[in-house]
C-alpha cells in the first residue's frame, strides 16, 4: 500500500487530512457565521438629570451572574421572570430613565436588547401587541415565514427563543397592563423595563413587576438641569428668578430643556425677563384651561417658545402636528409642509435646536407625545381646515407615490393603477435597486398604516384603497401576513365609501391572496369571486386573469384538478388576448403542474417550456427560475435526466442570484434526488446536506424528508 500523500491545495473552507478511511465520510459546508444579536436600544440621553435612586433599584432587578448562568436557576421566594415598571406624568423622564439605564447595563445581555414603542399616548391608535410581538421575533432571526398571524402564537414562540438566554426587553410608552403582558419574558436571565403614565397595578399584583413611580424633579434637581443648559453662573447670579422658572416648568425636564436652550440663545436678557413673558403667556392662557388637559403644566413654556420661532419655523412645527405616524422622514415632511428639501432640513435643524423635535437616526424625527398634542392643537387653531387637508394630502400623496416607485422596481409587472398626480411641492427621490426599495418599505411600513389608517377616517377614500394596492407586494414578500389582509379590507371599504367599482377589483384580488397564503381558502375563493366579477365591470383584464388563476391555484390544492385546469385556461386566454405577457408564462406554469399531478409528462413539460420561454421575453428571471424549476422535476419523473439536472442547475443559479434561500434549498433536493436516480451518490449526498442546511433553519417541512435521504445515504455508503 502506497502512503496517502497529506497535500491539499486551493481555497477550501475545510480540508480532512487523513490516512486510510474506511466507510463513508460525510462534509458538510462551512455554516455560516451567526447573525449578530439585536441591539435595538435608541440613543442616550447625552444630558441625564441625577435620578441615582431610581437607577439603584432598577440596578437591583439585575439577576446575579451565577443565578443566569447556572441553568437559569432561581433562588426560592425569587419571581421567575424580572420586570420593572417605571410609572410616572408625561414629561417627567420615564423614556430617558429607562433608556439610559438599559445602556448603562446593556452589556450584561450578550443576547441582546429590544425596544418597542407601544404608542399608547400618541396621536393615533396604539400599537397592536401583535405586531410589536411580530417586530421583536424578526429581530430575534425568526425566519418571516415561521412567524405565527395570531398574538397567542407569537407570544408562545417568543417564550420560546428567549428561554437561557440573556435579553433585555425595554417597552415604552404602555398604555394598559394587556398591551405589555404578551412581551414578558418566561425567564430569569431577561429582564423587561416598562413605561407608563398608567400605574399597571395588575401587572405588579399578577406578574410581581417592581413599580417606580418617576416623581417631576426636586427643585435642586430641576435647577441643576438650567444650570446644565444655560450655565451655572447665570442661574447663581439670580437664583430667585431661576427657583420660578423651574417651577413655571412644573420641575419637568422636557419643559425645563425647551426653556433652557432659548434662554441659552439669549445670554444678554435677565432670567427675571424671562419669568416676567412666562407670567404674562401663563395668564393669557388661563382663560383657555379646561379640566383633564394633560398640556396644562406645560402649555404656557411649548407656548412661550413657539412664540419665539420665525414664522415659517412656527408653520412648519405646527403642521407636523397634523402627520398620523409617530416618526417622519425629512421628505415626508417637506411634503406636509409644501416645501423643498433643502428648506425643511433648516426648518428641522431649527426646531430640533430649540428642543421641539427630536433627531433620533439619520433623516428621522420625532415629536415627544405632549408636544405632538400641542402642534396639533396649534394647526387646529391657525390652519383652516382646508389648509389642514391639503397638508396631509400632500404627505398621504408622498408616501402613496414613494410606495408606487418600489413596486415599479420590486414588482414590475404587477398591478398598476392610475394615480393622482404628484404636484412640484412633493418631492420624490425613487429608489433604483430592489434593496433600497425594500428598505424604504420597512422604515416606513407603520407610517404606511397610520396614513392610510388617517386617510380612511378623515375620508380621503381614493388614497385609502390605491395605498394598499400599490404596497401589496412588500408586504407579501416580507411575510406580514395579518397587515397583508388589514390594508387590504381597509381598501375594500374606501373603494366601497368612493363608489370605485376597480378599487374594490384590486383589494379583492390582493385579499384573495392573503386569505390563501394564510391558508382560509373558502375566504379566499369568496374574494376571487367578487373580484372577478368587479374586474369584468371596469374591464380591468389584470385583475381578471389574476382573479382566475388564484380560483384555480384553490381548487388545484383541495384535489379539484379539472376544475383548476379550466380555471388556468380561461386566465391564459384573458393574460393571452390582452398581452399581459406575465400573467400567461404564470399561467402555462400553472397548467403544467396540473398535467404533471396527472402523470401527464409530456403535455406538462410542453407547458413548462412555453411558460420559459414566454417569461424569458419579458426578461422575468425569477419567474423563469420558478418555471424551470418544475420543468426539471418533470423530467426527473419522465426518466430524463441530464434535461433534469440541466434545468435545475439554470434554476439554482437564479434563485442564487436573487437570494432566494428556500427555493435554492428546494432545487439542491431536486438536484440530489436526480443525483441519486443517476447513480452518482456522491454528489447526491452533496446536494442533499447543502439543501438541509439551508431549509432547516428556515423551518421549511421538507427539510425533515431531505434529514432523512441524508442519513439513509450515509448509512447505505459505511455499510
Amino acid at each position: 500500500m502506497h502512503p496517502a500523500r497529506n497535500e491539499s491545495s486551493g481555497d477550501a473552507g475545510a480540508v480532512v487530512q487523513a490516512g486510510t478511511v474506511h466507510g463513508g465520510v460525510n462534509l458538510f459546508g462551512r455554516a455560516e457565521p451567526p447573525p449578530p444579536p439585536p441591539r435595538q436600544l435608541p440613543l442616550d440621553a447625552a444630558r441625564f438629570v441625577n435620578r441615582e435612586r431610581t437607577l439603584t433599584r432598577l440596578d437591583a432587578s439585575l439577576p446575579a451572574d451565577h443565578e443566569a448562568t447556572a441553568g437559569n436557576h432561581v433562588p426560592a421566594g425569587r419571581p421567575s421572570t424580572t420586570v420593572a415598571a417605571i410609572t410616572g406624568a408625561p414629561g417627567v423622564g420615564k423614556t430617558a430613565l429607562a433608556v439610559h439605564w438599559a445602556h448603562r447595563v446593556r452589556r450584561w445581555f450578550t443576547d441582546g436588547d429590544l425596544y418597542v414603542d407601544m404608542r399608547g399616548y400618541g396621536p393615533g391608535p396604539a400599537l397592536d401587541v401583535g405586531q410589536a410581538l411580530d417586530a421583536f421575533l424578526r429581530a430575534l432571526h425568526v425566519p418571516a415565514e415561521q412567524i405565527p398571524t395570531d398574538t397567542e402564537g407569537r407570544a408562545a414562540l417568543y417564550r420560546s427563543i428567549l428561554t437561557s438566554k440573556r435579553v433585555l426587553i425595554v417597552v415604552d410608552n404602555v398604555s394598559t397592563a394587556s398591551q405589555v403582558r404578551p412581551l414578558l419574558p418566561a425567564t430569569p436571565a431577561c429582564v423587561a423595563i416598562i413605561t407608563s403614565r398608567n400605574r399597571l397595578s395588575g401587572l405588579v399584583a399578577r406578574e410581581g413587576a417592581a413599580r417606580m413611580t418617576l416623581d417631576v424633579l426636586s427643585p435642586e434637581e430641576a435647577i441643576a438641569v438650567l444650570s446644565d443648559s444655560i450655565g451655572g453662573d447665570r442661574v447663581r447670579a439670580e437664583p430667585q428668578a431661576a427657583t420660578e422658572l423651574a417651577r413655571r416648568c412644573a420641575y419637568l425636564p422636557l419643559a425645563l430643556r425647551i426653556i433652557g436652550e432659548r434662554i441659552a440663545n439669549s445670554p444678554h436678557v435677565t432670567l427675571a425677563e424671562y419669568v416676567a413673558d412666562l407670567a404674562l403667556v401663563d395668564r393669557q392662557l388661563d382663560a383657555l384651561a379646561i379640566d383633564d388637559d394633560e398640556l396644562s403644566d406645560v402649555r404656557a413654556v411649548f407656548s412661550w417658545s413657539y412664540q419665539a420661532l420665525p414664522g415659517e419655523a412656527a408653520r412648519f412645527f405646527r403642521l407636523l402636528g397634523l402627520h398620523a405616524g409617530s416618526d417622519i422622514s425629512v421628505a415626508a415632511a417637506a411634503a406636509l409642509a409644501g416645501v423643498s428639501l433643502p428648506r425643511a432640513r433648516v426648518l428641522l435643524d431649527q426646531l430640533t435646536a430649540a428642543h421641539l423635535v427630536q433627531n433620533p437616526a439619520r433623516d428621522r424625527y420625532l415629536l415627544h407625545d405632549l408636544l405632538h398634542a400641542y402642534a396639533l392643537e396649534r394647526a387646529q387653531a391657525e390652519e383652516t381646515p382646508e389648509q389642514q387637508r391639503r397638508a396631509r394630502r400632500r404627505a398621504y400623496t408622498w408616501y402613496l407615490w414613494m410606495a408606487e416607485e418600489g413596486r415599479r422596481i420590486i414588482l414590475p409587472y404587477s398591478h398598476a393603477v392610475a394615480l393622482p398626480a404628484a404636484g412640484p411641492d412633493v418631492p420624490l427621490a425613487p429608489p433604483h435597486t430592489v434593496a433600497t426599495a425594500m428598505a424604504w418599505f420597512e422604515r416606513e411600513r407603520l407610517n404606511l398604516l397610520d396614513n392610510l389608517r388617517q386617510a380612511a377616517e378623515l375620508g380621503d377614500h381614493d388614497i385609502a384603497w390605491q395605498l394598499p394596492v400599490v404596497s401589496d407586494g412588500f408586504f407579501e414578500l416580507r411575510s406580514y401576513w395579518s397587515d397583508w389582509r388589514d390594508i387590504h379590507l381597509t381598501g375594500l371599504r374606501a373603494a366601497r365609501s368612493a363608489a370605485s367599482r376597480l378599487g374594490e377589483a384590486a383589494n379583492l384580488r390582493c385579499l384573495g391572496d392573503a386569505y390563501w397564503r394564510m391558508e382560509q381558502r373558502e375566504t379566499a375563493l369568496d374574494c376571487y369571486r367578487q373580484g372577478l366579477d368587479a374586474s369584468r365591470d371596469v374591464g380591468d383584464h389584470w385583475v381578471e386573469g389574476f382573479c382566475l388563476r388564484g380560483l384555480g391555484l384553490i381548487h388545484e390544492e383541495v384535489g379539484q384538478v379539472d376544475e383548476a385546469v379550466e380555471r388556468y385556461g380561461q386566465a391564459r386566454e384573458v393574460f393571452r388576448q390582452h398581452g399581459i405577457t406575465r400573467g400567461e408564462g404564470m399561467s402555462l406554469l400553472s397548467l403544467g403542474n396540473c398535467h404533471r399531478a396527472r402523470g401527464h409528462l409530456d403535455t406538462a413539460i410542453a407547458h413548462y417550456q412555453e411558460a420559459v420561454a414566454v417569461l424569458a421575453s419579458i426578461d422575468d428571471q425569477w419567474s423563469v427560475a420558478w418555471a424551470s424549476y418544475p420543468l426539471g422535476l418533470a423530467h426527473q419523473q419522465a426518466g430524463r435526466l441530464d434535461e433534469a439536472r440541466n434545468h435545475h442547475e439554470y434554476a439554482l443559479a437564479l434563485f442564487r442570484r436573487f437570494d432566494d434561500r428556500r427555493s435554492e434549498g428546494l432545487t439542491l433536493a431536486a438536484l440530489g434526488d436526480t443525483s441519486h436516480a443517476a447513480g452518482r451518490h456522491d454528489d447526491a449526498q452533496r446536494c442533499w446536506e447543502q439543501a438541509l442546511q439551508i431549509l432547516d433553519p428556515l423551518g421549511d417541512p421538507r427539510a425533515d424528508t431531505v434529514r432523512r435521504l441524508v442519513t439513509s445515504s450515509g448509512t447505505a455508503e459505511g455499510s
